[in-house]
Parts: C-alpha cells; sequence; structure tokens
C-alpha cells in the first residue's frame, strides 16, 4: 500500500480510504493479540466499528458479554442509549467510530486491571492516529484517566472538554459519564442529554497546531501480532465504513 506523510506522523496515510485499509490491518493484528491474559477468556475481540473518518470518537471501558458474543462495541442496553443520545443531537451511529479501552471482555465485567490497559494501550492509539477524530467522548472513569493522563475521576470533569495532543494532532477530549451509569441513575441520564448537546459546538470549534507532548500518541508499529495472518470476514470489514 502506497503511503504519503500527514503532518509530522511518519507512516501515516494521508486519505481517508487509505487510512481505512491501514485500519483493516491493525484490526488484524488486533485480532491475534495475546499480550494479557484476557486472551484466554475472550470469545471475540471487540476492535471498534463505525465511520474510519469520523470527527466524532466514544472511548469506553470494556466489553460485555453481548459485546464479547457478538465482537462489537456497545450493543447492550448501554448501546442502545449511547444511539438514543446521539439522535437526540442529530447523529448516527454510522457517523462515529466506537471503541474500548479494551479490546477484550474482563471476566464477570470486572474492572480493567493496569496490565490490560498497557498491553490493550497501543491498538488504542493506533485507532486514533489512524481515524484522526476531532472530538474524544471519553465514556466513564477509565478512558478519561488514560487519555488525560491525569488522576482526576469524571464527576469532577465531566462536561468541559480538554486539548489534548492525540497521534501527533490536537483533539478535543469531552469526558462524559458512562452510558451504563445513566441507565441505573436518572439525574445521570439528564445530565448525560445535556453534555452531549456540546458535542455539535466542539465539532464546529477550530483545533490549535499540533505541538510536541507527553501524552502523544503513534500508531501500533510492534510486527508481532501482525505477521500472524487472521481470516476477516465481510461482516467485519465493514465494521470501518
Amino acid at each position: 500500500m502506497a503511503e504519503t506523510q500527514t503532518g509530522s506522523l511518519p507512516g501515516i496515510p494521508d486519505g481517508a480510504e487509505e487510512r481505512r485499509e491501514a485500519l483493516v490491518e491493525v484490526y488484524r493484528g488486533a485480532s491475534a493479540c495475546e499480550r494479557c491474559a484476557l486472551a484466554e477468556t475472550r470469545n471475540k475481540v471487540v476492535f471498534g466499528s463505525g465511520n474510519s473518518d469520523a470527527d466524532l470518537m466514544f472511548v469506553g471501558e470494556a466489553p460485555g458479554a453481548e459485546e464479547d458474543r457478538r465482537g462489537l462495541p456497545f450493543v447492550g442496553r448501554a448501546g442502545k442509549f449511547l444511539g438514543e443520545l446521539l439522535e437526540g443531537i442529530g447523529m448516527q451511529r454510522e457517523d462515529v467510530f466506537i471503541n474500548n479501552v479494551l479490546c477484550c471482555r474482563p471476566p464477570g465485567n470486572r474492572d480493567p486491571q493496569p496490565e490490560e490497559i498497557e498491553a490493550c494501550r497501543p491498538w488504542l492509539e493506533s485507532r486514533i492516529s489512524l481515524i484522526q477524530p476531532r472530538v474524544i467522548g471519553t465514556l466513564g472513569n477509565f478512558a478519561t484517566k488514560l487519555l488525560t493522563g491525569k488522576p482526576t475521576g469524571i464527576t469532577k470533569v465531566r462536561g468541559s472538554a480538554q486539548h489534548h495532543t492525540l497521534g501527533g494532532r490536537p483533539v478535543l477530549l469531552l469526558p462524559l459519564f458512562h452510558p451504563a451509569a445513566g441507565l441505573r441513575t436518572r439525574a445521570v441520564a439528564e445530565q448525560l442529554r445535556e453534555d452531549f448537546k456540546l458535542i455539535p459546538g466542539l465539532l464546529t470549534e477550530p483545533l490549535p497546531e499540533p505541538i510536541a507532548a507527553v501524552d502523544d500518541l503513534e500508531p501500533e508499529t510492534e510486527s508481532d501480532p501482525m505477521e500472524r495472518p487472521v481470516e476477516v470476514s465481510a461482516d467485519q470489514m465493514g465494521l470501518f465504513g
């Protein structure tokens, strides 16, 4: 695949179709990943799905039981609520890219462990670098703390957009409550609806020029998992519209 350069990042394809093709290759590598013990208990790797050229990305925590069975993110009740929240601002799931901090389900839906987060982080970094979103909505504590690089909990930062440099590009992070929390508490659901109303404006907000940053994310470069061929079905190839 011929690649041109994007900004100061070597190896990142310039065109949307080329970046989609590169994303599929990263998916192949993630599907064979055995970097942590979750590879032994998962049914399917849940890489992410949606528009591979999306301006808006959502990053959740980890797949649940239904996601693990189907290999798709946010397909349970929380996913349905996320769809409703998007419809409330005039958007559809097909307009955005949805993924998680972890690609594999922790047994019993327990919290992700630090070593699992670090093992899976390169796959998330690659997705951000290739999709190049303008706005990333971090859903819940784990995604918010990982991508902001700060220990502040979601309750204190939700609804306040932050400028960061990820994948060598400026991006706006919008910390949000996880939709699952909204299903449990009506007040949280209402707060989510209000915070989602910020997204259309953020998508049109000018972004500053990229600067070198400690939290700069680079695409996956390790060749080990990428060298193992993985069959990708037609449905899986369609994950990245």
